[in-house]
């Protein structure tokens, strides 16, 4: 039953563009007539699944889709690059899927250089705040904005200049959240076949 909740999730998330692990395990459950069960994947089982469910159903069509959220992410960025943009997410780990938004980090002194930034270059955004985990029990919210470049969303969570030094939790598996920066997404780029 585990192994067929992590698999259903998978396809939710994948079709119905659930972004939240916990949700999609809850729905999958309840898809297959286990809503009280105990014995729910870990996140990272389910994200196994979710690569194992795009390499299968979605094949070429993820590649290219995943290439095309990869280059937008490169232009903005490249437009950002005076926040020191990371790039983190599932545009980063490959499992982004049709519903996928574009995950930045950003660097600055206050979020009010980015909002000034954002309104200087005449881009529409919308404010919100995104609550990461920092360690086991310990959980804070940072200023986030969000726009559109293209065809695609880009979401913008901005930390202090000294938060390089230690990313917040993975939903994934609980370790420090992996962070790229402009080279090294470029680098992923001239490797991945066009």
């Amino acid at each position: 039953m585990r192994v067929r909740i992590a698999q259903e999730a998978a396809r939710l998330m994948t079709e119905e563009g659930i972004h939240d692990f916990y949700v999609a395990k809850r729905k999958a459950a309840q898809h297959l007539g286990a809503p009280d069960t105990r014995n729910m994947p870990r996140n990272l089982e389910v994200e196994a699944a979710l690569q194992e469910y795009q390499r299968l159903f979605r094949g070429e069509e993820q590649a290219a889709h995943l290439r095309a959220l990869r280059e937008s992410a490169v232009q903005a960025m490249r437009f950002l690059a005076r926040f020191k943009p990371r790039l983190v997410g599932s545009v980063l780990s490959g499992t982004a899927g049709r519903h996928a938004d574009i995950n930045l980090h950003l660097f600055a002194d206050t979020p009010e250089e980015v909002n000034l930034f954002l309104i200087e270059s005449n881009i529409p955004f919308h404010t919100s705040q995104k609550r990461l985990r920092l360690n086991r029990d310990q959980w804070q919210d940072y200023p986030s904005f969000e726009f559109l470049a293209g065809d695609y969303r880009v979401d913008l969570t901005v930390f202090p200049r000294e938060g390089r030094r230690e990313a917040p939790r993975s939903p994934v598996d609980g370790r420090p959240m992996s962070r790229a920066g402009l080279e090294e997404v470029e680098a992923m780029l001239s490797d991945s076949p066009p």
